[in-house]
């Protein structure tokens, strides 16, 4: 299958599976991927939908108290790091391949590339594939889905942190997968959650949750000063050399 979308699906390329009459995507019917997306690129218009375990998903309108300002949060907690942390790769609402009966586009997505050890590659159509280190999913009206079958596809292909934000319940899950299982991470002492796959990636969950900005940048922001952070950058550019040489 070959098809490209850019931005919100604005830009096209030419798929070699044709679209032709293709009927519109309807929430909850049970198609092939290569259905599901045939019919996804006749539908320009159509900003998101998934494929998760064979069955569409098209959600809601998006609420900016309840979806899009959260969002923006994580995007802004996410990219600090990206910015300092050579090697990773930061991407919002990108489709992702995760095998046959799924077609994601998580809220957000963070990676480690593959010349430096990542388990997910860039395909040609411009579409990741394969499992990223760590999805976001902002939850405001799409827990029951969020927390049962994409939690259940992560798992079971390997994405190796997930974190949940219930945005009207004021809950973040986050998990980690552990001999093939996920566990719950708990906040320390202090409320803090640090990533176990990117080390000085931390969330100051209680800050996160009532919007405090300034504490969620700060608490990033001691993270990325940690000696495990440094020694993570070391490794990703050792790994990049070892890669190009």
């Amino acid at each position: 299958m070959s098809v490209g979308r850019t931005t919100e699906k604005e830009v096209r390329a030419q798929p070699t599976v044709s679209n032709e009459n293709a009927p519109p995507l309807k929430h909850g019917e049970r198609l092939t991927r290569e259905e599901f997306e045939r019919r996804y690129v006749g539908m320009p218009h159509l900003k998101k939908a998934e494929l998760i375990e064979g069955v569409v998903y098209m959600p809601s309108p998006v609420r900016i108290d309840f979806h899009g300002r959260p969002h923006a949060q994580i995007m802004a907690w996410l990219g600090a790091y990206w910015i300092a942390t050579p090697g990773v790769d930061l991407a919002d609402n990108t489709t992702v391949y995760l095998d046959s009966n799924n077609e994601h586009q998580p809220d957000a997505l963070l990676r480690i590339e593959p010349a430096q050890g990542g388990r997910s590659r860039i395909i040609d159509e411009g579409y990741v594939e394969g499992a990223p280190e760590l999805i976001v999913e902002i939850a405001g009206t799409s827990a029951d889905y969020d927390l049962q079958d994409k939690l259940e596809v992560y798992r079971r292909c390997g994405v190796q942190e997930y974190i949940v934000w219930q945005t009207q319940e004021k809950r973040l899950d986050w998990f980690q997968l552990v001999n093939k299982e996920y566990v719950t991470l708990a906040p320390n002492a202090e409320g803090v959650i640090e990533s176990q796959v990117f080390p000085g990636l931390r969330l100051a969950v209680a800050a996160l949750l009532t919007g405090d900005r300034a504490k969620t940048s700060s608490e990033l922001g001691a993270g990325l000063q940690t000696t495990v952070h440094a020694a993570f950058v070391e490794q990703l550019t050792k790994t990049e050399s070892g890669f190009s040489g």
